[in-house]
Parts: structure tokens; sequence; C-alpha cells
């Protein structure tokens, strides 16, 4: 009896932690992500009327061989406008350390996208996702990027506390 009460209140707890969460999606990768793959999202419908925070996620392993990420994020307004945008994220601290959640040698990182965005236009977003890295001095991108298991999105209705 015990055991399912400690359950449900883990349950809830999960429940309540993400109320904000309006969607998200993720693409499990196979433990590496190649230059040329475009990660895709097709964003449902919102409330034009309500903010939203836009995060990108991604989740490594310690196989990731750089202290940060460089990504390119695009989103397609339903009418076809489409805004662009480099995004460099940290992703260990100087001594080494991953930042992100989790136990182990595998981290979530839920980075910020966009702050305070209505979608205002009836229809689908869309979402695409592709990364950036480079070694230095090479203008090639890392064709091979090891340790990306997960890449995805999440939307976050702004509350007013």
């Amino acid at each position: 009896m015990g055991k399912a009460i400690i359950l449900m209140l883990f349950c809830g707890l999960l429940i309540s932690c993400n109320q904000a969460i309006v969607v998200s999606d993720t693409h499990t990768m196979p433990g590496y992500w190649d230059k040329d793959e475009k990660i895709e999202f097709i964003i449902p419908q919102l409330d034009s009327l309500k903010q939203y925070n836009v995060f990108v996620n991604i989740r490594n392993t310690n196989d990731y061989p750089f202290n940060n990420l460089f990504i390119i994020v695009s989103m397609e307004f339903p009418y076809g406008k489409t805004i662009v945008d480099t995004l460099e994220y940290k992703m260990a601290y100087p001594n080494g350390e991953w930042m992100g959640e989790g136990i182990g040698n595998v981290k979530d990182n839920k980075l910020w996208y966009k702050e305070n965005v209505s979608f205002f236009e009836d229809g689908n977003y869309n979402i695409t996702i592709t990364h950036a890295v480079r070694n230095n001095g090479e203008v090639e991108g890392v064709s091979r990027l090891e340790g990306i298991t997960d890449v995805g999105y999440s939307i976050e209705e702004v509350t007013q506390d």
C-alpha cells in the first residue's frame, strides 16, 4: 500500500512540474547527429491570445566532444515567412562538468530559443533544427557529431505569478 502512495505522489509531482508545457516533441538520434540531417517538427495551432516560451531540448552523453553547441533553428510561419537563427549554447562548465539535468553520463539540456512569443497566424508553424558545429580552423562542419542522442523542442505558456 505504501509503494502505491509513493508512486501516486511521484506521478503527481511529474505532472505538476510539466503543467506549463503546451506541446513538445523529440527526435531520437542514433548516438550522433549528421551535419546534413535536418530535424523537423510541426507545431500544432496554438492560442493566438497567449504568450509562450520556446525551447530547444538536447540530450547528450559523455561522447559529446565539445563544450558548446552551435545550431541553426528555422521557424516557418503558416503564411510563408521564415525566421532563421544561428545559436550557440554552452554545454559544459569550465571544469569539464556537463551542464543540464540527469544522472550519469546522459544530460538533458533545455535551451532557450524564443521568449514571450505569440503564434498569431492561423495554421501550423514548422521548426527545423540543424547543427553547425565546426572544429577550430575548419570551414566544413563536423560531419558526424557524436554524443547527441535526442533533439527536440518544447513550448510553455508564459504564466503570470
